[in-house]
């Protein structure tokens, strides 16, 4: 295993390194944060020009036949005027609690067949909305579909996951398609669709509330280069972080605000950080988008501690460079 970690992250050294963030406007307003303003300070302050947004189905068609996209419409805008890039998720399940987005006019308990067409007649609406943008440089389908242990999903059937692949593709053949690991276990993910990418996300600390304190996941860099690279020899595809841990995982299932900045610090802070960047490049993977970018504004702007946030400017700056 660590023979094909070494090898994997020696083959991708000399690969362009690109960094980015995931933004979610929700998560950015529940942090008591104008997500427009938010964005802004990501894009011309802190100079990111690659995100992971979402496209959640509560959000964009809260009524039947009814679209609200003044939101993702301002945010690639805003991406677009850098010339900078966008992976955007797309499906039912997407980044953040509670993981599936469906709106209140549709039960996805019932049966599949009762609301995959309006499902994916959304999807429809959203690809074909975004698929010319010039910021469009990717798809993610359905965020960690099989992660049954965490989120208020009800349905994991592979051939929707399938169904919704081979929608997409067809309606825009020109973009890749990204699908996300489960899980960090060992092996390589085998069964149907098989998209253009793969995606992992790494969490190093986190709350249990198992043992009712923070645990570190012992997992080194090189672990998840075997995973890459076990990928690249298996089935030729390349894999990139999804989700690289940068803000706090909050004790007892308390909300960030909810929770001291001392506290917060215990799980997150400017050296930890510094820590998550390394981490993610020592993997060898070259696209890593960072989770809690909304976080570390906040942290400045509702806190009143700028230090993660120069910290992360400084890393943007620094690794993107070297």
């Amino acid at each position: 295993m660590y023979g094909i970690g070494e090898w994997y992250i020696i083959s991708q050294q000399n690969q362009p390194y690109t960094m980015g963030v995931t933004f979610v406007p929700d998560y950015a307003e529940s942090l008591g944060l104008n997500p427009d303003q938010t964005l802004s300070a990501l894009v011309n302050t802190m100079g990111v020009r690659n995100f992971r947004l979402v496209s959640y189905w509560s959000d964009i068609e809260p009524s039947p036949g009814q679209y609200n996209f003044t939101e993702l419409d301002s945010e690639f805008n805003q991406i677009a005027a850098v010339h900078g890039h966008v992976q955007l998720v797309v499906g039912l399940r997407q980044p953040r609690w509670p993981e599936c987005h469906p709106p209140n006019w549709v039960d996805t308990a019932a049966s599949q067949n009762q609301w995959l067409p309006e499902l994916e007649s959304f999807m429809t609406t959203v690809v074909n909305r975004y698929k010319d943008n010039p910021a469009l440089s990717s798809y993610e389908l359905e965020n960690e579909y099989f992660l049954k242990a965490f989120g208020e999903c009800t349905n994991y059937s592979r051939s929707r996951l399938v169904s919704e692949y081979n929608l997409v593709k067809t309606l825009d053949p020109d973009h890749p398609i990204i699908v996300s690991r489960s899980n960090n276990a060992i092996g390589t993910p085998i069964g149907q669709p098989t998209p253009d990418e793969y995606s992992i996300s790494i969490y190093k600390r986190v709350w249990s509330n198992t043992i009712g304190r923070y645990l570190e996941y012992p997992f080194p860099a090189w672990y998840y280069a075997v995973l890459a690279g076990t990928e690249k020899i298996i089935n030729h595809k390349n894999m990139i972080i999804d989700e690289m841990q940068a803000e706090p995982w909050t004790p007892n299932g308390k909300t960030i605000p909810e929770t001291s900045l001392a506290e917060q610090s215990k799980s997150l802070n400017a050296s930890r950080l510094v820590q998550r960047f390394n981490f993610a490049k020592a993997t060898g993977m070259r696209t890593v988008y960072f989770w809690g970018a909304e976080y570390w504004y906040y942290r400045w702007k509702i806190e009143g501690d700028k230090s993660v946030w120069n910290t992360a400017v400084q890393e943007f700056s620094k690794q993107q460079s070297d």
